[in-house]
């Protein structure tokens, strides 16, 4: 437990370092962090590459996780839209992870995020997995 308490603390100085030398602040995933055309371009391109496994809903298959609702919420909690990135970048799509650019990838996620109700906002949602780092995904706003 206080290995764990440790690795909380150190990653907490780390995104504090960041924040501080990007002159960023931290966002939450209610801060508006995508746009509604990402959106629209993600949703496309879900349907065309994620749609078979996970399902046009988002809903999964049992095998394939779901990617919208409580299930999905509770999996993400607290961590990074850029740790959802990191995850998507190496293992989707299982075949070839390296067939989509990161911006589809990034699209895919703004698609993820509409689906789930969160607001699109003025800018879109970062390809870069650092920058992705500093949006927390929480479920409720708070």
């Amino acid at each position: 437990m206080r290995f764990r308490a440790v690795a909380v603390m150190a990653s907490a100085v780390w995104l504090a370092g960041a924040v501080a030398q990007t002159g960023a602040q931290q966002k939450t995933v209610w801060d508006g962090v995508f746009t509604e055309e990402q959106a629209k371009r993600g949703a496309e391109a879900y349907e065309k590459e994620c749609a078979s496994c996970h399902q046009a809903d988002l809903a999964g298959d049992g095998f394939a996780p779901g990617l919208a609702g409580p299930e999905f919420a509770a999996a993400w909690e607290g961590l990074s839209v850029g740790d959802l990135l990191e995850r998507i970048r190496i293992s989707m799509p299982p075949s070839d992870p390296e067939a989509l650019a990161m911006s589809a990838k990034a699209d895919i996620i703004a698609h993820m995020l509409k689906v789930n109700q969160f607001p699109a906002g003025e800018s879109e949602l970062p390809s870069e997995v650092e920058a992705a780092k500093l949006i927390q995904y929480k479920s409720a706003k708070h």
